[in-house]
């Protein structure tokens, strides 16, 4: 199932009738990032979780997330345009200028992450289709089509730095370990003007891929949907479990249940051991009426 990536302050569009000459409304650029979802979540995008939180450990990352750079003091993200051209962009939804409360406003910040199969690396997907790759001289680029070791990033925490995590390029097959780095340095604007080098606005941030060490400059954050957090996702789904009617315990029991046994069956619901139980109180059920 396919569904679009939705911003804070998007205006909610009313659905139109599909017409004979199949013409459609104007694609925005809220239409142009999809994200890979497993068949079993088929439930509506207003009833699923769309809020974004901060990746804990390198396994959690999965689906759209953005990569916050470690800027100051405005917090940054890795973007690209439509022609693969990576840079750094300014991430205007925080909360004052916190990097743990970004979410993407622009669909050129976010990526789609996904597990590379039987490797420890992880691929970035832009919303142009093409993947974040890093070469052999560090330079970051997002045009390749297909995934190589280049297009593979391996995930590591940041020592001493909770919630921080390291960019290892090339899938960790290098000849050497590199992770993605930025320098910031003043634009040459400011040095015209004569500005303030401590203002964002007139900083210039380069990102590469070739730091031999984990630094300040090479720990990034990785902010995801909550929906693909694995803690959050299997939370929400042992809550859907225990979300069934009374009706329906009695109709799977085939009679009238009382209070503790209905505790009971959303309990073993929970808990994994749902059919034992319903036999259990099944066969109790029999020798109840057997008695009477």
């Amino acid at each position: 199932m396919v569904k679009p990536l939705s911003f804070k302050g998007d205006k909610k569009t009313k659905k139109r009738k599909h017409r004979d000459d199949d013409s459609r409304p104007p694609t925005t650029s809220t239409d142009l990032v999809t994200q890979q979802q497993q068949p079993d979540e088929q439930s509506s995008t207003t009833q699923e979780d769309q809020t974004w939180v901060s990746a804990d450990v390198p396994t959690d990352i999965n689906g759209p997330v953005i990569i916050v750079l470690p800027s100051t003091p405005i917090p940054t993200c890795i973007a690209c345009d439509a022609n693969g051209a990576v840079f750094a962009s300014e991430l205007e939804n925080t909360i004052d200028n916190d990097p743990r409360t970004a979410e993407p406003h622009d669909v050129r910040q976010v990526w789609v992450a996904t597990r590379v199969a039987g490797t420890e690396g992880v691929s970035f997907k832009g919303h142009h289709g093409r993947y974040l790759s890093c070469d052999k001289y560090g330079i970051l680029s997002a045009t390749a089509t297909a995934i190589s070791p280049f297009e593979m990033f391996v995930a590591m925490q940041a020592p001493d730095t909770p919630g921080m995590m390291a960019l290892q390029t090339r899938g960790g097959e290098g000849e050497s370990d590199t992770f993605i780095t930025i320098s910031e340095k003043p634009s040459t604007t400011a040095k015209k003007n004569n500005d303030n080098d401590g203002d964002q606005k007139n900083r210039q941030i380069d990102i590469r891929g070739d730091a031999s060490t984990i630094t300040f400059s090479s720990s990034l954050r990785i902010r995801m949907q909550a929906r693909f957090k694995p803690k959050l996702k299997a939370s929400r789904e042992s809550k859907a479990k225990e979300k069934i009617s009374r009706k329906e315990l009695e109709a799977t029991v085939g009679r009238r249940l009382e209070d503790h046994e209905v505790k009971r069956l959303k309990k073993a619901r929970k808990e994994g051991n749902y059919y034992e139980e319903v036999l259990d109180v099944r066969v109790k059920g029999k020798h109840d009426k057997f008695a009477s």
